[in-house]
């Protein structure tokens, strides 16, 4: 019998390859997506929640399967303030996270950011560690969270400062010692997040070291 994955951030730049990606491998049955906004996908395996992510309640009984992949994200711009975005990038994704570990999901994957920190001085940064470090206390069998450098795709919005970025990282990288700055494929994240969440992997893998 196939696994049940459970997918939110489908709409994004990775969460919208993990949707096709899941869809298309035979080990799983069934895929669930919970957003505030219809992917305009179409297939047997998919079932689509559109949800109020503030209103737990609504929702929470609904979670339920092996695998649940996190990939939801903004940018400051994109959010209107610091307060939206720490409700999109942090608050969001936890509670979904802990709905999921209380409900018996068992592994879970996370898309972060490399330079994550909790520490850090940088508030996108503080968020990504904060909530690395918060869904590895919860009781999932095993955690999976991604650090990668620049993501390189298409995304539905052009991001001026994002494309300059992946411009010097490709310079940057050449450089000895600095070769985790490299900007990876977003659907290369994509894949290792589904193939690390189906060899049990637990743990944090950074920059360049996800293509292993």
């Amino acid at each position: 019998m196939g696994k049940k994955a459970i997918l939110i951030g489908a709409t994004g730049l990775v969460g919208s390859h993990i949707l096709k990606l899941i869809l298309a491998d035979e080990r799983y049955d069934s895929l669930m997506v919970f957003h505030r906004r219809n992917t305009g996908v179409s297939h047997p395996k998919l079932t689509e929640h559109i949800i109020d992510f503030d209103d737990k309640e609504s929702w929470k009984t609904l979670v339920s399967g092996d695998h649940l992949f996190s990939a939801m994200g903004t940018t400051l711009k994109k959010a209107g303030s610091k307060d939206a975005q720490y409700k999109i990038d942090y608050t969001y994704q936890y509670e979904f996270a802990k709905i999921a570990s209380e409900n018996g999901v068992s592994n879970y994957a996370l898309i972060s950011s490399l330079g994550a920190n909790s520490d850090s001085g940088s508030f996108y940064s503080r968020i990504k560690g904060e909530l690395d470090v918060a869904v590895q206390a919860l009781s999932f069998d095993n955690t999976l969270i991604l650090r990668p450098s620049f993501l390189d795709g298409n995304r539905d919005e052009f991001r001026l400062g994002e494309r300059i970025g992946i411009a010097v990282a490709k310079v940057v990288c050449k450089i000895p010692g600095l070769r985790k700055y490299h900007p990876i494929n977003a659907e290369t994240v994509a894949k290792a997040m589904i193939e690390g969440v189906n060899k049990n992997t637990s743990g944090i893998v950074e920059g360049s070291d996800i293509l292993e």
